[in-house]
């Protein structure tokens, strides 16, 4: 982001650091609740059907949601989101200091918040390219990746220290309070996050629900009508099926395959988010250097082979950095496509486009997890991780000659003024 960009690059830091601390204590909760479940419970089926109640609203709400995304004030949606969030999360430790704590409440918050995120994520989806120039989309995207790894570098470490005399329900209360932080922040904003003439305001004589499936369809069919943002979609759903596993099951794989106390399972999942911030901070210059796909695809080779050595490995220290290189070079992936996406896409179609890319893309998570649980207790979760890996290499080989490798046509350099 260049000097140039004046009140538009001070909007963009001061979201930086909204999400920066509201990601920290996301990190305390991405810890606590699959710690949380495992000593609930002590099986991996119940961690997958966690992470099951984590996905199930994109495939219930993801459409609608991404389709009203587009028709409000994105960044007061945001803002009430957030303090919504703060409220929810409250719900646990709550329910644990009242003595009322079982899984079934842990799967109906995580229910809850996974469809408040829906409407976020499509807000923040619209928001970046409103505080950014095109040609800054890949380096704003990495910083924010970034900033969110580093807050879930700091977060796992806290919280592993912390739960050594507090349990990890009562960690969840920092998650709510970072949320109204976030929350703050977006009310300083005073950037608009839609475009100056969306449809918000248009004259209608359609009942809702009428507008919001022509709004549905429209987003369906400009994602399916186009071969990159297709492939990209069917790419993603076959990589989240098989690793949807690796997220879910980290803390079971790091207790049972590592024989790790609970503040080494906090490392581990600090040192995943450490490769993101190394990585991510990386997105841009290597963008500048080599190709879309070199980038992209050879970001999940890179990923893929690391978690194969981290299944065929029972030292705790060689995981935890194969792990942070797998988490580093996943979300590389997940940084190029996010801006691939942001290029193509007209802006009044952000938030449909972005839910219905993560509807098509994360319909198989919770598939994905409960397959991955019931095939590690039929074998042996080091086995199951190691395959994961080569599977995700041979997804990202398959994928080397599909349209993904027309990119770099999307993503050439914006040399346009700054209108803001």
């Amino acid at each position: 982001m260049t000097a140039r960009s004046g009140p538009r690059r001070a909007d963009f830091w001061l979201y930086f650091g909204g999400q920066l601390v509201s990601t920290v204590g996301s990190a305390f909760t991405m810890f606590a609740l699959p710690l949380l479940v495992y000593k609930l419970t002590g099986s991996p089926t119940d961690l997958a059907l966690t992470m099951a109640a984590n996905m199930l609203p994109y495939l219930l709400f993801g459409l609608a949601f991404g389709a009203i995304a587009d028709r409000v004030d994105r960044r007061r949606m945001m803002i009430a989101v957030d303090l919504a969030r703060a409220a929810v999360i409250a719900v646990l430790p709550v329910l644990y200091l009242a003595g009322s704590l079982t899984v079934t409440w842990v799967y109906a918050v995580a229910f809850v918040q996974a469809s408040l995120g829906i409407l976020f994520d499509s807000g923040e989806f619209a928001a970046i390219p409103s505080l950014v120039r095109q040609a800054d989309l890949v380096t704003a995207n990495g910083r924010i990746m970034a900033a969110t790894s580093a807050g879930q570098v700091a977060g796992p470490v806290v919280a592993g220290v912390l739960v050594s005399f507090l349990a990890p329900a009562s960690l969840l209360i920092v998650d709510a309070a970072t949320f109204v932080v976030s929350a703050l922040t977006l009310v300083t904003i005073r950037r608009s996050f839609n475009p100056p003439s969306d449809g918000t305001a248009r004259a209608d004589e359609d009942s809702v629900v009428r507008r919001l499936a022509r709004d549905v369809r429209e987003g369906l069919g400009y994602v399916w009508r186009h071969p990159v943002l297709r492939s990209i979609s069917v790419m993603m759903a076959l990589i989240n099926f098989f690793a949807a596993t690796t997220l879910a099951q980290l803390a079971f794989f790091a207790k049972t395959a590592l024989h790790a106390s609970d503040s080494q399972v906090g490392w581990m999942f600090a040192a995943g988010a450490a490769g993101v911030v190394v990585v991510g901070s990386m997105a841009g210059r290597l963008r500048r250097h080599l190709s879309f796909p070199v980038v992209a695809l050879g970001a999940l080779i890179v990923s893929g082979l690391a978690l194969v050595g981290m299944g065929l490995t029972h030292a705790y220290a060689v995981a935890v950095v194969l792990w942070a290189v797998s988490s580093g070079f996943g979300m590389l992936l997940n940084i190029n496509t996010a801006a691939l996406r942001q290029a193509i896409v007209p802006n009044r179609l952000l938030g449909r486009v972005m839910s219905v890319a993560s509807v098509l893309a994360w319909s198989a998570i919770p598939l994905g997890a409960l397959a991955g649980a019931a095939v590690m207790q039929a074998t042996d979760v080091s086995v199951v991780y190691a395959g994961i890996g080569a599977i995700d290499a041979l997804i990202a080989a398959a994928f080397w000659l599909s349209p993904i490798r027309y990119g770099d046509r999307y993503l050439a350099e914006d040399s346009a003024p700054d209108p803001g």
